[in-house]
């Protein structure tokens, strides 16, 4: 029943898309909504800077899906960014869609309460929509493995949704077997589970298992195969040039029209005005079939971090 009511709600926002100045909204297995598309925020040290001009500049362009983590060391500038736009008249904070992620090294069960709390300190809020598991690899401070299963951590999420720290509550790069032993030990489904996907990647059996489960899947690192690969591939871009040539768009807005028409949320990062708008510009058209099935066919099952 998760299942059919999602992808029904799914399809209805595709529906009524095109119309739309803001990324259209699904409805997630908890009741709470999320924007079918977001701002990556992932990036290296030079990127942490420019994070609060290209939150606002997101927000500016529609966006209302904003994606950090612990991790990236930036959810202060992106708080700043948050809170910019909503000073300056262009949202109200129950517009946005805030995600935020529980580093490895907070794993322990006394300690994810106290983690969330951090980052809300970090980013300026009362509360996240999506507070997620960033990996499944607990570790000590000192990157050690730690000796920590996982169902305890997602025992302590969900103490951070009882509190109302975050919304809602899931994951990031679990796989099937994961996924399966938090339900089975906890009877709580996660609401989302994000996981990298893009051409080189599709992660079609994984994805059919999430929304088989009525779990979301949020795609991070969309581009991440075309800076990867560096030069040109005659065979991918004889694919993704012939499909953008024909609903005169950009190949990276095919990459994400793509996700999308499989029923996920992608999460592009970027911190250039120009780009964060093209990116945003996938709401007036749509693959078909046999678009997508060509897409599906330049996977390599291979990460661009498997380096």
């Amino acid at each position: 029943m998760a299942l059919v009511t999602a992808l029904a709600l799914f399809c209805l926002a595709l529906w009524n898309e095109s119309s739309a100045e803001t990324a259209p909204t699904i409805a997630l297995n908890d009741g709470y909504n999320i924007p079918l598309l977001g701002l990556g925020t992932y990036g290296s040290r030079k990127d942490i800077a420019k994070m609060r001009e290209a939150v606002y500049w997101a927000i500016e362009a529609g966006y209302r899906h904003i994606d950090t983590a612990a991790l990236y060391n930036n959810e202060r500038e992106i708080g700043q960014g948050i809170a910019d736009a909503i000073s300056k008249g262009l949202v109200k904070r129950e517009d946005l869609f805030i995600t935020t992620k529980l580093w490895n090294d907070k794993h322990g069960k006394d300690q994810v309460v106290p983690a969330a709390k951090a980052s809300l300190e970090k980013l300026g809020l009362d509360y996240v929509d999506l507070y997620l598991i960033h990996s499944t690899q607990a570790e000590k401070d000192d990157g050690s493995p730690a000796d920590i299963d996982i169902t305890e951590t997602w025992l302590a999420m969900i103490e951070v949704r009882k509190q109302g720290l975050a919304r809602s509550i899931g994951v990031s790069n679990f796989k099937t077997e994961h996924l399966d032993k938090i339900i089975s030990n906890s009877s709580v489904y996660p609401a989302v589970n994000q996981v990298e996907i893009h051409p080189w990647l599709t992660q079609e059996q994984l994805v059919a298992d999430c929304h088989g489960r009525g779990i979301a899947v949020t795609a991070y690192s969309p581009f991440g195969f075309l800076v990867k690969r560096g030069g040109s591939n005659k065979n991918e871009d004889s694919t993704l040039l012939s499909i953008a040539e024909k609903y005169g768009k950009s190949t990276n807005q095919v990459v994400l029209r793509y996700l999308i028409d499989r029923h996920l949320i992608p999460i592009p990062k970027s911190t250039n005005k120009q780009r964060i708008v093209e990116n945003m510009d996938v709401f007036d058209f749509r693959l078909t079939d046999e678009d997508i099935s060509a897409i599906n066919k330049l996977n390599k099952n291979k990460s661009i971090f498997d380096d």
